[in-house]
């Protein structure tokens, strides 16, 4: 069938249900729905024979959805309505939560079920907990609708008949004032639930030294106390702050956007806080390799039968030039070790991102902060491809974009979970791309699917990343059982009888190459690129990341997205930089 897809943004759910459906057989549009008009539009030109909307906040116009089949994704069980579905259910700790695929009808969320899931609501944010979890059981559920919908003989049932949904529960938005950290009387848990609920949109609204602040993510602290809001310590970017029976990690604020002000954005907590920022201790978490999996870090190391894990988790997948000189810094710690198997990652949701874009657009110089963070990561994807004293394998546990999958591609072996969707490319940013993609990615995949990639941009499933040879092995399990699973896979290859004969035949391999082209040759023609575009102040990579990071909607339909059926037109729509249809988080997002 040919389907298009309508949403909000080509946000992550979104950006699988694409890889997914294609996985399956089937041709994929996309419309970044806008107004009306352009919709029904999109809908003539395209011609679909179903309707998907992964992820839409406006009501589809009548005429279309009386017309022509068109499945909801709403992130709720049967009987659930709102638009505040996962915040209600992290606020009430529910256990277990549900996807539902329905039929989109006059009243919101109130349609026929074409299909309908259960999730096991995991402890992690809200965000978290979307492109896990949450994207498993929507993907089990539409794609188990698209069949019923193409057998032509499945009736998808009224909620009437469904027992849990005839009395439906229909829920308010979850407003500040319900999100509302009252420090003075809020145990810890009471914080940590309030920002799980409120992760990555729209924060928690709160004051703290005299301004107001959205605050994001949040971590539990075992050992630091003080007075209720106290500020107490900071670690790899976060500020400490004391609540009634203990205190939590806050790595992420946004200061609130002022009255005729411009858009704010995310920063680490002690660079958003900058001079308000009170003279506090830099309170470390435990030494390598012992830290305990309790103590908050995002960075940690442990080691199990021969095998290392070098694991890390930044806020969003970004990795700003700190965090990438300290992942550098532990790698070679990790290198250290007597293991035969490194593990880099390992965790759920994110691997990696690439550069920090936000903290790039905060600094007093975004073209020198550009190349700073694009050396810094080139320098951590260079120490990964020099490493021949044993094998490294990226663990990725989430999805990964641009610089992240090339940092993933440096390893010998990636070990991929089944749900993650990678975005191994640049050109949305205005960007030629380094960290060594024209090396390791036609290393992988071969020239003419390295170009095509890079040219058309669309997210790859870890199934057909795996068929391309972006994957070496599929990790098919839940979420919360990636790191164990990864565990169990990289103690059995260090014990492998094998595994020294593979050390030895990679370190030969690697000076083979460096004879025929040396590493630094790649690096030196990538950076060439990239140095000329970040000291061009007329170069689009510049207006596309203040885009990016300040979440600028776009009009229209980005043309890469556009012209994704066979025989249907391109629908170029969006600004235009310099000669680049801008993409900004609205419309592409990593969240």
């Amino acid at each position: 069938m040919h389907i298009l897809l309508i949403a909000s943004a080509f946000n992550s759910l979104t950006q699988r249900a694409h890889a997914e459906l294609r996985e399956h057989g089937h041709t994929v549009g996309v419309e970044i729905a806008g107004d009306d008009e352009s919709l029904r539009a999109a809908v003539c030109h395209h011609e679909p024979d179903l309707l998907v909307a992964p992820m839409l906040k406006s009501a589809v116009p009548e005429d279309i959805w009386t017309a022509r089949t068109c499945l909801i994704v709403h992130p709720g069980p049967a009987g659930d309505r709102g638009p505040s579905s996962l915040d209600w259910a992290i606020h009430e700790q529910a256990g277990r939560w549900g996807v539902t695929v329905l039929q989109a009808d006059a009243e919101m969320d109130a349609g026929d079920v074409w299909a309908t899931e259960t999730l096991v609501v995991a402890p992690v944010g809200k965000s978290d907990l979307y492109r896990n979890e949450v994207a498993d059981a929507a993907m089990r559920a539409l794609l188990s609708a698209v069949e019923r919908f193409a057998s032509g003989t499945y009736r998808p049932r009224a909620q009437r008949d469904i027992p849990e949904a005839r009395r439906p529960h229909v829920r308010p938005y979850f407003s500040q004032e319900r999100r509302r950290i009252h420090w003075d009387r809020d145990t810890t848990e009471s914080v940590l639930c309030a920002l799980r609920a409120a992760d990555s949109q729209p924060g928690v609204l709160d004051e703290l030294l005299g301004a107001e602040w959205f605050l994001y993510g949040g971590h539990r602290e075992h050992e630091l106390r003080g007075q209720p809001g106290e500020l107490l310590a900071t670690r790899a970017g976060a500020v400490c702050r004391a609540t009634v029976d203990g205190a939590v990690w806050l790595p992420e604020l946004r200061p609130r956007r002022r009255p005729g002000g411009s858009a704010t954005f995310k920063l680490p907590a002690v660079t958003a806080l900058g001079q308000l920022l009170p003279d506090l201790p830099e309170y470390p978490a435990p030494g390598y390799p012992n830290v305990a999996d309790e103590d908050w870090s995002d960075i940690g190391y442990r080691e199990e039968g021969g095998a290392g894990f070098l694991s890390f988790s930044f806020p969003g997948g970004a990795m700003s030039t700190r965090q990438c000189r300290c992942l550098l810094d532990a790698y070679r710690a990790a290198c250290s070790r007597p293991t035969s198997v490194l593990v880099l990652g390992g965790n759920r949701d994110f691997f990696s991102n690439g550069i920090h874009l936000n903290v790039i657009e905060a600094a007093a110089d975004p073209g020198e902060e550009s190349w700073a963070n694009i050396v810094a990561m080139n320098d951590l994807v260079e120490a990964v491809l020099l490493t021949t004293d044993r094998l490294v394998v990226s663990a990725v546990g989430g999805n990964a974009a641009a610089g992240g999958v090339l940092l993933a591609l440096a390893a010998d072996e990636v070990w991929c979970r089944a749900g993650a969707v990678l975005n191994p490319h640049y050109r949305l940013m205005g960007l030629h791309g380094s960290e060594y993609w024209t090396y390791t990615l036609p290393r992988r995949v071969g020239p003419e699917t390295a170009e095509r990639l890079m040219r058309e941009a669309w997210p790859v499933g870890a199934r057909t990343g795996q068929r391309m040879g972006l994957v070496d092995r599929l990790v098919a399990c839940d979420p919360q059982r990636f790191r164990a699973e990864i565990a169990q896979m990289a103690v059995r290859l260090a014990s492998s009888p094998s595994v020294d004969g593979r050390i030895a035949a990679k370190k030969a391999e690697r000076e083979r190459q460096e004879a025929t082209k040396p590493l630094a040759a790649y690096r030196q023609e990538e950076l060439a690129h990239m140095r000329r575009t970040f000291f061009d102040p007329d170069a689009p990579y510049h207006a596309l990341r203040g885009a990016f990071v300040r979440k600028i909607p776009t009009e229209g339909t980005p043309a890469h997205l556009a012209g994704t059926g066979p025989g249907r037109r391109v629908i170029v729509g969006g600004p235009v930089v310099g000669g680049v249809a801008e993409v900004s988080a609205a419309c592409y997002q990593r969240e």
